[in-house]
């Protein structure tokens, strides 16, 4: 038996099945260590009593008490499940895909005749069109902002199209044709609706051929201008096409999948293909990776990728074995669908259960290959040339965040450069809807899976100072000292005040080991002129204005700021929802849900009449009486 055999029965290990399934080493709390697939679970399991195991997985083994599994019903469900619990559960030992959002869409509402482009992320609706995904916001708003010079659709939201009164500003600079104002009529803009779905879907050369040929008869009966409009909406249009196309053809799906693990941490580097268009791209830093073959983390990598979230599947172990997974984490992703063709630049172990599993993901054939020439050939080596930029990039930025922490160290008088700063804040406006926030920084960066909220309870906490004390208690309360989210350096908004107040709490709850700081605006709350205030010192500390030191601190506070506000106003829209519609007889969660996605706003519902009430579903003609008179009564008493 090797050394590193995992401490649990032998016995437990021989009756296990010779079938495919998933296995769970648990910890002495109960907790996973580490998720594995097999094709039989009695020989994978047993393979862990025989040979050399990684550092990673000794390691592993030696905190392992207990097994479970999951037996499946072929080895395709076993690799889907595998991501999917490795995903939700985040085990320590195994590699892990950090980022866990679902990719964004663009949504085209043709089910309204005024159909709205608009960006998307999250459950999809039937009766309308979705185009991509692509690998960041900031890829969809590029597309749009293409699509609004060249096809001037709305974009503008429900309540905004159904009570504007005279035509917005994207009209005016020719982005909109405004149909909110009957500027256009439907037949009209259904054509425009068509030409950018044929844009979409990567057709341009039956877009252009189309728009060539009105322009050649809007010219032969000699209307010029019309024909000039034509032409240059062409010249826009292959432009655009020619830069996103490159020389893949049209209907051309892929995905190129790239990994670097040179000088430091593997990088990934997705490239999206839809129909022949580059999409765009993104950089992952998969953790868990350094005592393994390039090809097993990029396998790992494309499983998890395109595993569906599956939070409610047959099979989830009991709450004991859940590594206590965020909200986020736990919800269900909208993860892409596989192209037919992934390209790597490495080929992973087991790529045929990876295409037998990813092929009925996609309900058609999947192909993984390694191009050897070609423009597939280019794109695979621009996808690795980016991913080793963006390790450049990620190496240099940490680089930069440990000199500035090693500089704050010294300014602070540290005996170490802090390897984690919390930063708290408090939001409300005039004492109502009091939320606080919690946003952690470290070395690599903001660490936002560790992100919090706080609601304020206490209703004797009248003023910040009180507030803050509070999620002080509630965030050391039940921390214990030698967990690796215990922060060196905690950073909070405000003076003297709020330091003396958490230094009193520290003090209730024997917190040691932490250093407290207040950092003050300066006067008439200019940035650059901030002021910091430790405890035991008489005199404030005073960076200069072009400290980079100074710069990071104030980002860490702005982006605590941010999350709080951000948390206030969610908090406060809820209420103000509540409200005003929960007390209305005969609306239920399901019409609401439909009124404000008609209408936006409850602002927006007081300014309609019977009329346009009556026109959302479930809502009967005494029902808007009801609600119209419910809703001006609340204006006239507030």
């Amino acid at each position: 038996m090797s050394d590193s055999a995992p401490s649990v029965p032998r016995a437990a290990i021989d009756s296990l099945p010779e079938a495919p399934g998933v296995y769970r080493y648990l910890d002495a709390d109960g907790q996973v260590l580490y998720v594995g697939k097999a094709k039989s679970l009695k020989k994978r399991v047993s393979s862990y009593f025989h040979g050399a195991n990684s550092a990673r997985i000794q390691a592993m083994l030696a905190k392992a008490r207990d097994l479970a599994i999951i037996v499946t019903a072929s080895e395709a469900d076993a690799l889907i499940l595998e991501a999917n619990l490795i995903r939700r559960l985040q085990p320590p030992y195994n590699v892990l895909l950090k980022d866990d959002k679902s990719h964004p869409w663009l949504r085209l509402t043709v089910n309204h005749p005024f159909p709205r482009l608009t960006l998307h992320r999250g459950p999809k609706h039937p009766g309308e069109r979705y185009f991509g995904p692509y690998p960041s916001v900031h890829a969809v708003r590029e597309t749009l902002k293409w699509l609004q010079g060249i096809f001037p659709l709305r974009q503008c939201e429900e309540r905004q199209f159904t009570t504007r009164r005279r035509p917005c500003l994207q009209h005016q600079i020719k982005r909109c044709h405004a149909p909110c104002m009957g500027l256009i009529d439907q037949e009209s803009y259904g054509r425009w609706v068509k030409e950018a779905i044929l844009f979409l879907e990567g057709r341009d050369r039956q877009l252009t051929e189309g728009l060539t040929q009105a322009m050649w008869e809007a010219a032969e009966t000699r209307r010029f201008e019309e024909a000039a409009r034509l032409r240059d909406r062409i010249k826009a249009i292959r432009h655009v096409q020619e830069q996103r196309r490159g020389n893949l053809k049209e209907g051309t799906d892929l995905d190129a999948i790239c990994i670097t693990t040179s000088d430091g941490p593997a990088v990934i580097e997705i490239f999206f293909i839809r129909d022949g268009i580059q999409l765009g791209n993104q950089a992952h830093f998969p953790e868990n990776t350094e005592d393994l073959e390039p090809a097993e983390v990029l396998e790992a990598f494309i499983a998890q990728f395109y595993a569906p979230g599956q939070p409610d599947a047959e099979g989830d172990p009991p709450n004991g074995d859940r590594a206590h997974p965020t909200k986020k984490q736990a919800s269900v992703l909208e993860t892409p669908l596989p192209p037919p063709e992934i390209l790597v630049n490495l080929e992973p172990p087991e790529r045929g259960w990876l295409e037998v599993t990813l092929s009925r993901l996609r309900g058609g054939a999947v192909r993984i290959r390694v191009p050897e020439r070609g423009e597939k050939r280019r794109l695979v080596d621009l996808a690795l040339t980016n991913a080793e930029t963006a390790k450049l990039r990620s190496l240099s930025g940490k680089r930069a965040n440990r000199q500035r922490l090693t500089e704050l160290a010294e300014i602070l008088e540290l005996p170490r450069p802090p390897e984690r700063i919390e930063a708290y804040d408090i939001s409300h406006i005039q004492d109502q809807h009091v939320v606080a926030s919690l946003v952690a920084f470290g070395p690599e960066g903001m660490i936002k899976k560790d992100y919090r909220r706080f609601t304020i309870r206490d209703p004797e906490a009248i003023d910040d100072t009180a507030r803050m004390a509070e999620v002080l208690k509630r965030r050391f309360r039940d921390a214990d000292s030698q967990d690796a989210d215990w922060p060196d350096l905690v950073l909070l908004d405000g003076g003297k005040g709020q330091l003396n107040a958490v230094l009193e709490v520290a003090g209730e709850l024997g917190i040691a080991g932490v250093t407290f700081c207040a950092i003050a605006k300066g006067p008439n709350r200019d940035a650059g002129k901030e002021t910091l205030f430790l405890p035991g010192r008489s005199e404030a500390i005073i960076l200069p204005e072009r400290s980079s030191v100074l710069f990071m601190l104030q980002n860490i506070r702005d982006e605590a700021h941010r999350f709080a506000v951000t948390y206030h106003r969610g908090s406060r829209g809820k209420a103000l929802v509540r409200s005003a519609l929960d007390d209305i007889p005969g609306v239920g969660p399901n019409r609401k849900k439909e009124l404000l996605r008609r209408f936006g706003s409850v602002r927006a519902l007081r300014a309609a009449d019977v009329e346009e009430l009556k026109a959302v579903p479930g809502i009967s003609a005494a029902l808007a009486e009801t609600i119209v008179h419910h809703l001006r009564n609340i204006q006239e008493t507030t």
